[in-house]
C-alpha cells in the first residue's frame, strides 16, 4: 500500500436527506450543540456569494503537500452535488491551491457542494463573485505545483479537527463545522430546537424582554466583588 499517495473512492454510507434539514441551520446553533469544539479555525472564511447562505455536504477529503494540488483535481473526479471537497494544506499559506478555472470547473461540471481550503486561492475578483460555497484563508497570486503526493479519501484535520470522508460539512459567513458521521442523525433534533430557542432570545432582545438575571447570579457564584466607588 503507498500511504501518503493513494485514493479511496469509496466512502462510509451517508443519509443524503439530512442535508436539506441542515441547509435550515445556522453553524452558530449547531456549534453550540457540539460543546463549541468542532469549529474550523477563523482563518478559514467564505470567499465566495453564494445564493444560499447555509452550505451541507459529505466531506471528500484531501491531503496535498503544501502548495500542491494535484490530489485536489483527482478529488474532483469523484465529487458530486452532495459533496464537500475538503483540504489539508500543511497550513501553508505561499500558494493558491485553485483558482477561476477549476473552481468553475467545480460548480459547473462537477455540480459539487462546496470546497473547503486550508489554504488561499488566486483569481479572487471573480471567485468572490461566485454562486458557489468556497471557503478558504485568503488570495494569493502564486500558483500551485502539481506533483503530489497525498491522499483522498483518508483522514485529515484542518484547524486543528479531525475530518473523515463522510462526515458532514456545514457552512456560512460565520465559518465552517464539522459533524462526524455517525453523529449528524442525532444531532439534527437537537440543534433545530436550539435554533427555534435561540430565534426566541433575539426577538426578546429586539422587544425588551430579554431575560439577563442569570449574568448577576453567575458573577456571585464566582465570588465577584462590586463597589460603588471610582477605583483609586
Amino acid at each position: 500500500m503507498s500511504i501518503g499517495n493513494r485514493v479511496y473512492k469509496g466512502r462510509p454510507a451517508f443519509n443524503l436527506s439530512l442535508l436539506a434539514e441542515y441547509e435550515q441551520l445556522p453553524t452558530a446553533n449547531i456549534a453550540d450543540q457540539m460543546n463549541r469544539i468542532a469549529v474550523l479555525g477563523n482563518g478559514i472564511k467564505r470567499i465566495s456569494s453564494p445564493e444560499k447562505p447555509i452550505m451541507a455536504g459529505y466531506a471528500i477529503t484531501v491531503k496535498v503537500r503544501a502548495g500542491d494540488n494535484l490530489m485536489l483535481h483527482a478529488a474532483l473526479e469523484l465529487a458530486g452535488p452532495n459533496d464537500v471537497i475538503v483540504v489539508s494544506n500543511e497550513g501553508d499559506r505561499t500558494r493558491a491551491i485553485m483558482g477561476e478555472i477549476m473552481v468553475t470547473y467545480a460548480k459547473y461540471d462537477r455540480k459539487i457542494g462546496g470546497i473547503v481550503l486550508d489554504g488561499p486561492i488566486r483569481d479572487i475578483d471573480a471567485l468572490s463573485q461566485m454562486d458557489f460555497p468556497l471557503f478558504a484563508t485568503g488570495a494569493n497570486p502564486a500558483g500551485p505545483f502539481k506533483e503530489g503526493p497525498g491522499e483522498v479519501n483518508t483522514p485529515i484535520a484542518v484547524g486543528g479537527v479531525a475530518i473523515c470522508p463522510g462526515d458532514l460539512i456545514v457552512g456560512d459567513a460565520d465559518g465552517v463545522i464539522v459533524i462526524p458521521n455517525q453523529d449528524a442523525e442525532s444531532l439534527l433534533d437537537k440543534a433545530k430546537e436550539y435554533s427555534k430557542f435561540d430565534a426566541s432570545k433575539v426577538e426578546a432582545a429586539k422587544n425588551g424582554k430579554a431575560n439577563k438575571s442569570w449574568v448577576m447570579k453567575s458573577l456571585e457564584a464566582k465570588g465577584t466583588e462590586f463597589f460603588d466607588h471610582p477605583y483609586k
